[in-house]
């Protein structure tokens, strides 16, 4: 039998509509390698790559083993367990699951930390089929009496290797001893060493072992650059190759270069935004909102961006500082050519860099094209084609100086991501200071509420203003990050539950953590 089709490799047809209706029709190498097996019960150890299909693989048969299952939905008693390191990926995952699970009857909720654990446990009391969860606040509401995993079925655990850096592993083995011993489990990671084989060798039970590819293969149809600059180069390079049409992710080590570059590319006119762990949970939302919608074209980033985030045509990813790991520049590079797409990857490379650069490339399997290039040199135009366009700095509509730190200006406003509560998300616009008008993409979708769980999507479309009247490009609250407040959390503020949402949920969404 041809397994080319989810239909054949045993998915239910209600499923395989749902994936129809999203643009998936082809299973990865990863669930076509996975999905016998895990719909049979079997445990499963994956390994693929960011941005292979991970999430999809292991959420059809978790769905499809619990809409099989005659178990009732209990109070305080979930059926299935994902557990995440970040509660971006968490809410990244939910969202993927949300019209999967619609169309079988079943709801899910998020937990994580960060945010107000009332509503979270108002809707363990009400009783959801699947919890996605980080671990420390999963822990804390089974301390004290909220949740219980007596009743799992499916355990996932997911980017196991990220868990393993975060230093979550203990806390994953209690909440592991927690759930019943001969329940499935299946755990995917990008790599399968160190403590994650103890992981798997200690609970998974005769596991099947998938590897999509090679630990360090990178997608065959990226590219990968060096560019050669000089220090006062540097940043001439970076504002022409993200002038370019298209959407970039730029890379920095620390969080005050990130804000530096991004409040520096605003002030050229390039429209950016930052995401670092500086940032509330809610200044991250809305951020991601920005980059999605297209409203600012180019997001700074520390390595919290490197895992998870997904979206859709991210041509150029720029390594503004090369990473330390190469496998952070796998992560990192990941973030374009997703899905079988094409994409470009570039690291600025100085004097005193080239050492580190070539070791990283090597240990990476990377063979990169160096250049020798200024901001004038053609190979700019080559990796980054297209008419530079300078529109302005990028501002949150409402922006408040006193809410954020200098030079990140304040985040209040924007499209508030997903508000708590009574399920109302906040809609207002978005605007760009400088700059002629000009059509920047589709609207982005506004998050819903997460009261209670819900069927349906509730999101709402939220417009978007440009302004030449705005404030004045690189002042302060040019790159419009507020609310830099250490700590903050929460994807969908208070982690609501949800079994409904479209089929954009697919998209796989804002991972990472604070660094």
């Amino acid at each position: 039998m041809s397994h080319d089709t989810f239909g054949a490799l045993g998915v239910p047809a209600p499923l395989v509509d749902v994936l129809a209706t999203g643009g998936i029709t082809t299973p990865t190498p990863i669930q076509a390698a996975t999905l016998p097996d895990s719909l049979a019960g079997r445990d499963v150890l994956g390994r693929g790559r960011t941005g292979s299909g991970k999430t999809v693989a292991f959420l059809l048969p978790l769905l499809t083993r619990l809409a099989a299952s005659r178990s009732p939905r209990a109070p305080k008693r979930p059926r299935a367990l994902v557990l995440a390191p970040t509660r971006e990926l968490a809410t990244q995952i939910d969202d993927a699951m949300a019209p999967l699970a619609k169309t079988l009857g079943l709801t899910s909720c998020t937990i994580f930390g960060g945010v107000g654990q009332g509503p979270q446990v108002a809707n363990l009391r009400r009783g959801v089929d699947v919890v996605v969860a980080c671990p420390g606040r999963l822990e804390d509401l089974i301390g004290q009496g909220h949740v219980s995993l007596g009743a799992v079925e499916v355990t996932i655990i997911d980017e196991a290797d990220h868990m393993a850096d975060l230093g979550f592993l203990p806390q994953v083995r209690r909440l592991l001893d927690a759930t019943p011993e001969r329940g499935q489990r299946m755990l995917f990671s990008a790599t399968l060493d160190g403590g994650i084989s103890v992981i798997a060798r200690r609970y998974l039970h005769d596991p099947v072992t998938h590897e999509a590819d090679s630990a360090q293969s990178p997608v065959s149809t990226m590219e990968h650059h060096v560019l050669h600059v000089s220090h006062d180069a540097h940043f001439p390079v970076l504002v022409d190759l993200t002038a370019a049409p298209g959407r970039t992710v730029v890379f920095t080590r620390t969080k005050h270069r990130a804000k530096k570059l991004a409040r520096q590319l605003n002030g050229s006119g390039v429209p950016a935004v930052e995401l670092h762990g500086n940032l509330s949970q809610g200044a991250r939302t809305r951020t991601m909102e920005a980059f999605h919608s297209g409203a600012a074209r180019t997001l700074v980033a520390t390595d919290i961006a490197a895992r998870g985030i997904h979206v859709d045509d991210v041509a150029l990813v720029i390594h503004a500082d090369p990473p330390v790991e190469h496998k952070a520049y796998l992560h990192r590079s990941g973030r374009t050519a997703r899905a079988g797409a094409s994409g470009t990857v570039i690291t600025l490379m100085t004097d005193d860099q080239v050492r580190d650069v070539r070791d990283l490339t090597r240990k990476a399997g990377i063979r990169a094209t160096t250049t020798r290039a200024g901001a004038t040199h053609p190979v700019l135009r080559e990796l980054a084609p297209g008419e530079r366009t300078f529109e302005g700095a990028f501002v949150f509509a409402g922006a408040s100086e006193s809410s954020g730190s200098r030079g990140g200006g304040g985040a209040r406003g924007g499209r508030g991501g997903r508000g708590s509560g009574a399920g109302r998300s906040e809609g207002s616009g978005q605007r760009r200071a400088g700059g002629p008008r000009r059509a920047r993409g589709p609207r982005a979708e506004a998050g819903s509420g997460q009261g209670a769980p819900r069927s349906g999507s509730a999101a709402q479309a939220s417009g978007q203003k440009r302004s030449g009247q705005g404030r004045p490009a690189g002042g302060r609250g040019a790159a419009g990050q507020g609310g830099a407040r250490r700590g903050q959390g929460g994807g969908r503020p208070q982690g609501g539950g949800r079994s409904g949402g479209g089929a954009a949920g697919f998209s796989e969404r804002a991972g990472g953590r604070s660094r």
